[in-house]
């Protein structure tokens, strides 16, 4: 489905990606973990074509995109999600969920000419499926409010919503779970199991080991640039190159270390 060769990417001399390679299957869930400043947010502005790498490829359905824009990405089917999602402030959030929608007739002067009664029913069914998704996210009651009226937690929960009403084959999420409340983080898990079962593919930046290996199939680990392992979640805490991007010793992480993560970050909504 989605594939990473040799990818690497320097600013101004500070190496940010270095030979990266990596892969997802169709219908998977992939974390992508690693210390701050190991690379994991440049790799996947490079996968959405937010950043051009300097070498490598990358591709999509077996086609190449590294090199393409976001929104021509996205139109093909791969779909992000940002670590501080900027909603506009004015818009509601009803709005906001529409600038999600792929609106082919709608989209110019000459279709919206040509075929009024269409893009009615376009523009009908894109705001049926935006109020859908925001009763799935707990959402629905704020529709007419104003976005940036919103809790961090919900605005999180309304960036996923956007980047659902795409209906992508690919979501990458970048620390869905940060600043995000506990009763909104149950909310987010379950809604991202919904999406794997129907056959989504993840791809998950996060700092949340027990959130990792709660939703995550495989974890490829990231440390100043380089990919230093690919292994089950469950594995994670028991490979000494791990314990040693985290905490720069080989000892074996306690309770304490950021691998292990403390009782808090660890603990997963049931």
């Amino acid at each position: 489905m989605l594939r990473v060769e040799r990818v690497s990417k320097h600013f101004s001399g500070i190496t940010a990606l270095e030979e990266v390679d990596m892969r997802l299957d169709a219908g998977e869930t992939l974390g992508l973990v690693g210390p701050n400043g190991s690379g994991k947010s440049t790799l996947l502005n490079v996968l959405s074509g937010f950043i051009r790498p300097d070498r490598g490829r990358v591709t999509f359905k077996g086609e190449r995109i590294d090199g393409r824009r976001p929104w021509a990405i996205a139109e093909r089917g791969l779909e992000r999600t940002f670590q501080l999602p900027a909603q506009p402030q004015r818009l509601t959030v009803l709005e906001v969920m529409l600038t999600g929608a792929h609106l082919r007739r709608g989209e110019t002067v000459w279709g919206s000419l040509v075929s009024p009664r269409r893009v009615r029913a376009e523009q009908a069914a894109a705001v049926e499926r935006a109020r859908g998704l925001l009763d799935e996210l707990t959402l629905l009651e704020l529709e007419h409010d104003a976005a940036g009226t919103l809790s961090g937690g919900q605005q999180k929960l309304l960036s996923l919503g956007v980047a659902l009403m795409g209906d992508p084959e690919v979501l990458l999420l970048d620390e869905p779970t940060a600043g995000v409340h506990r009763s909104l983080r149950h909310v987010l898990v379950e809604r991202l199991r919904s999406l794997h079962d129907a056959g989504t593919a993840l791809v998950i930046v996060e700092h949340d080991i027990g959130f990792v290996t709660e939703l995550c199939e495989r974890v490829y680990v990231l440390d100043k640039g380089h990919v230093i392992t690919s292994c089950l979640p469950t594995e994670l805490a028991s490979d000494p190159r791990v314990v040693e991007a985290y905490l720069g010793t080989k000892k074996r992480p306690t309770a304490a270390s950021p691998t292990s993560a403390s009782r808090e970050q660890r603990k997963v909504p049931s």
